[in-house]
C-alpha cells in the first residue's frame, strides 16, 4: 500500500547537542523548538509482494547505495520492529536545503516513519510516531507536532520522546531564514555532537539545560518575546562555544554568519528589537514581531545583497496527506 506524508521542520530555540546513546539517538538533554511552515518534506512510501528491490529517490533523483543507506537500514529497522520483511519503494521531496543546518533530516525521517506507519495500517498515537522518527533523526522526533515542541530526553527508547507545549500559539513571532549557503556541511551534525563533548564546557552546558528549559517554557506561556530572544540567543551561542572550545575546534560559521550577528546586535541597540538561531551549518535564522519583519529583511539585504530570505512563522504537525 502507498501513502504520503508530509512533515515540516523545525528549529530548536533550546538546542540539542550530544547523543546518550547513538543507535538509539536519545540526547543527552532536552530541546524545545518551532516548527516551520515554511521548511517541509513530503515522502511517499509503498511496500509490497510486487516490488523487486528496496529503492530511495530523493527530490527526482534515485539514489546510490552508499547515499540511501541512511534511509534503508532506517526502514529495515522499522520492519524488524514490527515484524515486516517485504521490498519498498521511497520517494521524497525535500522543500529544504539538505545538510545545511536547516532541519533537513527533521522533517524528512518524520514525514518517513509517519508514511510507513500509514502504509502497513499500523494505527500509531503520535507519541509513538515520535519515537520511531527519533529512531532516524533526533531532531525529527519534535517534527511529529506543531507549534511549540518540547523534546523530554528520558534515559531509554520508550521515554525519549517529543511532547507538544502548544501547537497553535497566538503569537505574532517571525522566524526570518537567511541562506548564507545551502552547501552541505564540512562537518556533519553527527560529528559535530561527539567532537562538541571534548569542550572543557560541556558538562556545564548540560547542567544548566533543566534550568532554560524551564525558562523558555515560562516565555512562551506568558508571550515574552524578549525572554524567548534571549533565551534562545544564549543557547546558540553556547553549542557554538563548545564547537570553537573543543579539542580541536571547529566551526560552521562563515563570513556572513558573523556580519549577520554583528547586524542582529546593531539593530537591538537602534530599539529594533530581534534575535538570531544558529544550528549546525553558516545559516542564521532570526526571531522577529511582525511589526518589524520588513525593516529587518530590508536591512539583511542591504548588508548582503540578494540573500535568499525565507519568512517562516509556525507550521503544522505532520499530515497524513492520502
Amino acid at each position: 500500500m502507498k501513502k504520503n506524508a508530509r512533515a515540516h521542520t523545525n528549529i530548536a530555540l533550546i538546542k540539542y547537542w550530544g547523543k546518550a546513546d547513538k543507535k538509539l539517538k536519545t540526547p543527552l538533554m532536552s530541546s524545545l523548538s518551532m516548527t516551520l511552515d515554511a521548511f517541509y518534506t513530503d515522502t511517499s512510501f509503498e511496500h509490497g509482494s510486487h516490488l523487486e528491490k528496496d529503492t530511495f529517490t530523493l527530490n527526482g533523483i534515485k539514489q546510490d547505495n552508499q547515499k540511501s543507506k541512511r534511509v534503508i537500514d532506517y526502514i529495515h529497522t522499522l520492519q524488524r520492529i514490527y515484524g515486516f520483511s517485504d521490498h519498498f519503494e521511497i520517494n521524497s521531496t525535500n522543500h529544504v536545503p539538505t545538510s545545511a543546518g536547516l532541519a533537513s533530516s527533521a522533517s524528512a525521517f518524520a514525514a518517513l516513519a509517519t508514511a510507513f506507519a500509514a502504509s502497513y495500517n499500523l494505527n500509531l498515537s503520535r507519541t509513538e510516531l515520535s519515537k520511531l522518527a527519533r529512531l532516524g533523526s533526533g531532531s525529527a522526533t519534535r517534527s511529529i507536532y506543531g507549534g511549540f515542541v518540547l523534546w523530554q530526553k528520558g534515559k531509554h527508547h520508550d521515554n525519549s520522546y517529543a511532547l507538544p507545549i502548544d501547537e497553535d500559539p497566538n503569537w505574532d513571532l517571525h522566524m526570518l531564514a537567511i541562506e548564507v549557503n545551502t552547501h552541505e556541511k564540512k562537518i556533519s551534525s553527527s560529528q559535530g555532537m561527539i567532537q562538541a563533548q571534548t569542550s572543557p564546557f560541556y558538562k556545564t552546558w548540560l547542567n544548566n539545560n533543566a534550568t532554560e528549559i524551564a525558562a523558555m517554557k515560562e516565555a512562551i506561556e506568558n508571550k515574552n518575546f524578549t525572554q524567548l530572544g534571549q533565551l534562545s540567543e544564549n543557547s546558540a551561542n553556547e553549542m557554538h562555544a563548545l564547537n570553537l572550545s573543543a579539542q580541536p575546534g571547529f566551526t560552521y560559521f562563515e563570513a556572513d554568519t558573523l556580519k549577520l550577528i554583528t547586524l542582529v546586535q546593531e539593530l537591538r541597540h537602534q530599539g529594533i528589537e530581534c534575535y538570531y538561531t544558529i544550528d549546525a551549518g553558516p545559516n542564521v535564522k532570526i526571531l522577529c514581531t511582525l511589526r518589524n519583519r520588513k525593516k529587518i529583511i530590508s536591512y539583511v539585504h542591504n548588508l548582503l545583497g540578494n540573500v535568499k530570505i525565507i519568512d517562516a512563522s509556525f507550521g503544522p504537525g505532520v499530515q497524513v496527506l492520502d
